[in-house]
């Protein structure tokens, strides 16, 4: 394996058979993500987060009733929602709208949002210990304009084996800064350890709730070639630790698709040295 400037060359240790394989299985993965991010209540439908700190009269932009938060209902809170059915706020699939008040707590998905109005998803979410509503609206401008992903063309050099080292006390919380310019906690489980090149390098992981890993990391194309930082998911480390790094599927994050989400920046660290040239590059419009 070499390294030529900023890019890595390596020696596949695949077969023809496999490399046909992968690259089939690498397109079916493009398209489901494809139908993810286009899908009536993905990241290109949402039009705004409103912070209720920032609104202490309870009156979100663009959104009807009076939306305040609650020490009430659990030890988080919740958010306290005062509509009249002229404001036509539905709450829960109901064919009526809201005539009073309801306490929210936090929402999954939009899709599952408690509150609509009209086809807009009007989602409750806590962060920080704040609460906020994000309006997800299927009529965009965003989605109306979207026409793919652009990508680098798969290549099976950037699928490696990498190990992943739990740190030894559970997860650490770093502080970086998010796409809205404000700095909060991010938490990492680990460090991932990995070759390129011929070189060595470390990234620091977080743990989703399945064991599998997740890491925020920007290369030599962050902000040239592709977007200024991205998202990726090894798989579920073995018994020994052992992961699949697959920079093909390195995704764009969902502030690549809407300038609404608060996504974390890479931690210090997380900078790869050389071009990654796999996965997602940019969000293309029409």
């Amino acid at each position: 394996m070499t390294v030529r400037g900023s890019r890595v060359t390596a020696m596949s240790t695949t077969t023809p058979d496999d490399a046909r394989d992968a690259r089939q299985l690498w397109k079916e993965w493009r398209e489901r993500r494809h139908e993810k991010v286009s899908a009536p209540y993905g990241p290109l439908a949402l039009t705004g987060t409103h912070w209720l700190a920032d609104h202490p009269d309870g009156r979100l932009p663009g959104i009807p009733g009076h939306w305040t938060s609650s020490g009430s209902g659990g030890s988080g809170g919740g958010v306290l929602l005062t509509a009249a059915e002229e404001d036509g706020l539905r709450l829960d699939g109901e064919p009526r709208a809201l005539d009073g008040q309801a306490l929210l707590g936090a929402d999954g998905t939009p899709a599952t949002a408690r509150v609509a109005l009209g086809d807009r998803r009007l989602l409750v979410m806590r962060r920080e210990g704040l609460w906020a509503v994000r309006d997800f609206d299927p009529r965009s401008a965003a989605r109306r304009a979207f026409a793919g992903i652009d990508a680098f063309d798969h290549d099976a050099r950037w699928v490696r084996e990498g190990r992943f080292r739990p740190y030894g006390r559970g997860t650490r919380t770093v502080t970086v800064e998010n796409a809205d310019g404000k700095e909060r906690g991010l938490s990492v489980a680990g460090e991932l350890s990995f070759t390129l090149g011929g070189e060595s390098h470390v990234l620091h992981a977080g743990a989703e709730g399945d064991g599998s890993l997740w890491v925020v990391f920007a290369d030599a194309t962050s902000g040239v070639s592709s977007y200024r930082f991205r998202f990726l998911y090894p798989s579920v480390p073995d018994e020994e630790g052992r992961v699949v790094v697959d920079f093909n599927r390195a995704l764009l994050p969902p502030c690549a698709f809407a300038d609404h989400f608060i996504c974390p920046f890479p931690p210090v660290g997380n900078a790869l040295p050389v071009a990654v040239e796999a996965g997602e590059r940019f969000a293309l419009t029409r």
